[in-house]
């Protein structure tokens, strides 16, 4: 049977995910602490509703990610002034330290990846999973609260 693009990018996702997660914990880290960082870097401000709709998990699993993340001294909560009920999340200087430590792994494992493939093609390569991902992103983002 052929292979599908869809085959192949859940295969690469899977071997990212791995090898990520190898380099990750020599800092002490875990790849679902590293996407909500990495989340909260692109959307710091978002509540904890938002958060868990960017990384598409139930509320109750955001809720407990946080706390571990807010007991490092990574994230904090502050009051959200529309909302009493609700919390704004916010990066701390200490998540900024580790988002900086971990870059340097994710360029290298990028480079790993992309070893053979000229510039112009990483460039295509980007482009079109970013449209695959545009056409694929839920329409309803709209129910996110982001800054504001």
């Amino acid at each position: 049977m052929k292979e599908t693009s869809f085959t192949v990018i859940a295969d690469i996702a899977r071997l990212a995910r791995r090898a990520f997660d190898a380099r990750a914990r020599t800092i002490g880290v875990t790849r679902p602490q590293w996407q909500v960082l990495v989340v909260l870097n692109r959307h710091e401000g978002v509540n904890q509703g938002g958060l868990a709709d960017l990384l598409d998990v139930e509320p109750i699993t955001v809720c407990r990610m946080v706390d571990r993340l807010q007991e490092a001294d990574l994230v904090e909560r502050r009051p959200d002034p529309a909302d009493r009920r609700s919390w704004r999340l916010f990066l701390t200087p200490k998540a900024g330290e580790l988002l900086a430590q971990l870059r340097p792994m994710v360029e290298q494992l990028e480079a790993e990846a992309f070893e053979g493939i000229g510039q112009a093609e990483r460039e295509a390569v980007l482009t079109a999973l970013t449209r695959l991902r545009n056409n694929l992103a839920p329409r309803a983002t709209s129910k996110v609260v982001l800054n504001g």
